[in-house]
């Protein structure tokens, strides 16, 4: 134990934790050192020095390739955690200096991206048109792990109650119901009263399985007495939905406020018809523990400002 705390306080550097990374992502001592730009002995070299440092085994080697270690994979953790800190203080130092306003992270959900998150970030920029936005896309189960190793400021999306943790802390901004769209011009959009018959006959872009909301999507079809589409394309991604709303000429369900974003593009219509599936609020959440940046506090602020347009809209 005392080997452990003096590397890691002492011994450890930058240059150790970014091949510890490279090592985790790439699991092979060849491709690991053509990304560093050094010779494969070199990661050899480095590897085993930070072994011994420690006094472990951190990644086994074998003509397959290498393989993290149970402590290896918890100092991979850990150097992505430190990488992510030193990268945000870096960029937030060179904001300073060159006059910007600094650098947010934010990690988004489908629901929040089209309405929430594009209007926020407009706020933003037209106040400080030199900050940057990162902006990844994807559902808690990818976003989340990156929360909680620094390498996102904020998440922006439904509130799930499933994800709910004590090391988490949410804030609910609007509710935003589900509505059943197809592409401009279907012949659903001329009819008075589409309804579940009418999607239960023909292709639908659902989410995959494991979604809560596919299990409430299928709840609905089975309360109108119908069964689920048999033709269905699988996808959470609202460009994949849009996409065969027009190839496939088939129907799917997405947030209100997404939906209207992409019909005032032309793209899908609304659907006259009540999609009856309880869904939680959009909302931010953010690590309990670890104090906002000032250009994350911004951006929380302009979401909420987004959020009360949308809902007086």
């Amino acid at each position: 134990m005392a080997n452990i705390d003096r590397a890691l306080r002492s011994n450890i550097k930058l240059r150790h934790l970014q091949l510890l990374v490279a090592l985790d992502e790439f699991r092979h001592l060849g491709r690991t050192a053509e990304f560093l730009s050094v010779s494969q002995p070199a990661v050899s070299r480095v590897l085993t020095e930070v072994e011994k440092m420690l006094g472990l085994t951190l990644f086994t080697r074998s003509t397959r390739g290498t393989e993290p270690t149970a402590a290896g994979e918890s100092l991979v953790r850990f150097a992505r955690s430190v990488l992510a800190q030193y990268e945000q203080t870096r960029d937030e130092i060179a904001a300073v200096e060159s006059g910007a306003s600094g650098r947010i992270r934010i990690g988004s959900m489908g629901a929040a991206l089209p309405a929430l998150l594009a209007r926020a970030v407009g706020m933003l920029k037209e106040r400080s048109p030199r900050a940057t936005v990162l902006v990844e896309e994807g559902d808690l189960t990818h976003l989340l792990p990156k929360l909680r190793l620094s390498e996102l400021d904020l998440i922006v999306g439904r509130l799930e109650p499933g994800y709910a943790a004590p090391d988490l802390q949410t804030e609910a901004l609007y509710v935003d119901p589900m509505v059943a769209v197809v592409r401009r011009g279907h012949r659903l959009t001329r009819k008075a009263s589409p309804g579940w018959r009418d999607l239960a006959q023909m292709p639908c872009v659902l989410p995959p399985p494991w979604a809560s909301l596919r299990v409430k999507i299928e709840q609905a079809f089975h309360q109108h007495g119908l069964h689920p589409p048999q033709d269905v394309i699988e996808s959470s991604s609202y460009l994949a939905l849009a996409t065969f709303a027009v190839e496939r000429d088939a129907a799917g369900f997405m947030a209100r406020s997404a939906a209207q974003a992409l019909e005032a593009e032309g793209r899908l219509r609304i659907l006259a018809m009540d999609v009856p599936v309880e869904l939680p609020p959009v909302g931010v959440m953010t690590l309990r523990e670890r104090p906002l940046t000032s250009s994350a506090a911004q951006m929380i602020d302009y979401l909420r400002r987004a959020a009360a347009e949308l809902t007086a809209h």
